[in-house]
């Protein structure tokens, strides 16, 4: 049930300009550059913003010598903003793809291990069940991409949802782990070794996730936990072309899950050592936004996506 007070806030003081000046606000940090990208002049902005933190009764950013940052309540407006933004963009798509038959754009982020197998397959389907809906990918971690969808710019994840303070927004449909196997390139001086222990690996110039990842932070722990220092020697990469390259022409090695890679490994070109590193990830899923209605176009990716884990995953069973 709506609050009273919540309900004469939005019908009486919210307008359209306000959420759009609130975005660009949080881009920008700076409200003569916000402004501009908001089509407004500079005091038309400043109006703006005081109406809204009168009209609420807190201050909504601080004002800084260079520019402006969100306080907790603007941080909270500016990613409610965004979302209603959004909305309306869905809404003005929505309907031109019913008048037009199943067209428009969805929006997927994905993690990396389904970004090669059960992501492109996806695609694939709804490409031939519905060959005008457009389809942009961003690739990244799971923190960025949740962020991302709940701020509207994405329509759907395949990740995980680390943020327990997000999870009442979010709805969670899991797919599968992630068991990380060390790999290499085929003939790397490692592959014949059956004696294979930490201290080797720690010596070995190492492709790692971004800091703050969750794989980065259980090889740390991985390491940490026996007594050893960090691998001196790292690169730090997301983009799989980039690490694929980097294993076949050094002696670098990752931790993957082998389906991020099977065609290196079914071609011979990629091995995996032979150690268990003992990490493995938690499920990723299938991630939406709560009491969000997805368009025609993306409710036809979230299918698609479950068709194709269905034929992947032996474990997977759709929801009814």
């Amino acid at each position: 049930m709506t609050d009273s007070s919540s309900d004469r806030f939005v019908r009486s003081h919210l307008k359209t300009r306000h959420l759009v000046l609130l975005v660009e606000l949080g881009r920008h940090g700076s409200i003569a550059h916000a402004a501009q990208a908001a089509n407004l002049t500079q005091p038309g902005a400043s109006k703006l913003l005081g109406e809204l933190e009168h009209a609420l009764g807190v201050q909504l950013f601080e004002r800084l010598s260079r520019g402006v940052a969100p306080t907790w309540y603007g941080k909270v407006l500016i990613r409610r903003a965004g979302a209603a933004l959004a909305e309306m963009d869905a809404a003005h798509q929505e309907v031109m793809e019913l008048l037009s038959g199943l067209r428009g754009r969805v929006g997927i982020g994905t993690v990396l291990a389904p970004a090669t197998g059960l992501v492109p397959k996806a695609i694939n389907l709804l490409k031939a069940r519905h060959s005008r809906v457009h389809v942009a990918v961003s690739m990244s971690t799971s923190k960025a991409l949740v962020e991302r969808l709940r701020g509207g710019e994405l329509d759907l994840v395949v990740g995980r949802i680390l943020d327990t303070a997000a999870a009442d927004e979010l709805n969670f449909e899991p797919l599968t782990d992630e068991p990380h196997l060390l790999i290499a390139r085929a003939g790397h001086p490692l592959a014949s070794r059956t004696d294979l222990r930490l201290e080797d690996l720690m010596a070995q110039c190492w492709i790692l996730p971004p800091a703050g990842s969750i794989l980065r932070d259980r090889l740390t722990a991985l390491f940490l936990s026996h007594g050893l220092e960090q691998p001196a020697e790292t690169v730090e990469t997301l983009d799989l072309p980039v690490v694929a390259s980097l294993l076949m022409s050094n002696d670098m090695i990752v931790a993957l899950p082998s389906d991020a890679v099977q065609p290196y490994l079914e071609a011979g070109l990629m091995t995996i050592l032979p150690f268990d590193l003992g990490v493995s990830m938690d499920s990723f899923g299938i991630v939406t936004r709560k009491r969000h209605q997805l368009s025609p176009g993306a409710d036809a990716m979230l299918l698609a996506l479950r068709d194709a884990a269905a034929s992947i995953y032996p474990h997977y069973r759709p929801p009814a």
